[in-house]
């Protein structure tokens, strides 16, 4: 177990390194950061006082040292709309996003868990197919051409959800369940194709042999280890749930980071889309690395290497 943890944090680790990098490089890798984010009338002075101020005149190994330095301390850099820290914004719009992504991962389990295991202990079966459907479906319907469609079916058509905003106690369900579709289909799957896996297992075999009834076989011994490997799936998803909300927040004008991160993009305010992806990166990685834990704790095989 103590061999696990440190291999998965020392691959976290590089993860970060890898982050702070790729976010740092994020403007500079198209030209002149300066003018990439100043207006297109800016002067050839206000550019010039502009990379004065952000200190991109400097060497830039100089620049990198300093990113990570302030990253450290929790410094993401000052937005340049809002002429606030970036942090401080971050935070703000963070509770949106966590409540949105919890809402939408209650909705995957609760949908796809059922239906991975009856699935997967009666194949070939009508409740087996729509398992199979959910899996398909959520692993290919594009969530943006989904959320237009809800929209203008069930928000301005029906008049049973809002279109847009989160002032309203249902004004969650519409993005909460497009953000949920894609994990709904992955956990279907995995839950199905490992409970066939167990079921198949020697010693559900000598169960059988025993005269063990088909529901002390699935919940006492089938259903514990097929848990395993969903319990790690599960909190790695709800962090690229956290990161993968711009698009969805975007379309039903959710207050959140997806939308901050849309907003900040459009109005030229790349250091609040670095804070806001560095800060990101940062939670997904931690939730990683929490997953891996527990995992190491579930399991009897990885705890006792």
């Amino acid at each position: 177990m103590q061999r696990h943890l440190i291999n998965s944090l020392f691959q976290s680790i590089l993860v970060l390194i890898g982050v702070l990098v790729m976010v740092f490089f994020m403007v500079r890798a198209t030209g002149d950061p300066a003018a990439v984010m100043l207006a297109r009338e800016a002067s050839p002075e206000q550019v010039a006082a502009f990379r004065e101020q952000m200190g991109f005149n400097r060497p830039l190994y100089i620049q990198f040292l300093d990113f990570i330095r302030k990253a450290l301390m929790g410094d993401f850099g000052n937005s340049l709309h809002y002429r606030l820290p970036a942090l401080p914004l971050i935070l703000e719009r963070m509770p949106y996003t966590v409540y949105l992504a919890l809402v939408a991962l209650v909705m995957a389990v609760v949908i796809a868990l059922p239906l991975g295991l009856v699935g997967g202990a009666s194949p070939n079966t009508p409740i087996d197919w729509i398992a199979r459907a959910v899996g398909l479906l959520g692993q290919t319907v594009p969530p943006f051409w989904l959320a237009l469609l809800l929209i203008y079916a069930l928000a301005v058509n029906l008049r049973l959800f809002p279109t847009s905003g989160s002032e309203r106690w249902n004004s969650v369900i519409l993005p909460a369940f497009v953000l949920s579709l894609g994990t709904m289909g992955r956990l279907v799957r995995l839950t199905r194709s490992s409970v066939l896996e167990i079921m198949g297992d020697d010693y559900i075999r000598t169960a059988r042999s025993k005269g063990l009834m088909p529901r002390v076989i699935f919940f006492k011994h089938a259903l514990r280890n097929a848990a395993i490997p969903l319990i790690t799936v599960i909190a790695v998803q709800f962090g690229y749930m956290l990161g993968g909300t711009v698009i969805i927040e975007s379309v039903f004008s959710w207050p959140g980071l997806g939308s901050l991160t849309a907003e900040s993009i459009g109005r030229r305010d790349f250091p609040l889309v670095q804070g806001i992806a560095l800060f990101t990166s940062v939670v997904v990685v931690l939730l990683t690395f929490a997953s891996d834990v527990l995992y190491a704790l579930v399991d009897p095989r990885v705890r006792y290497e």
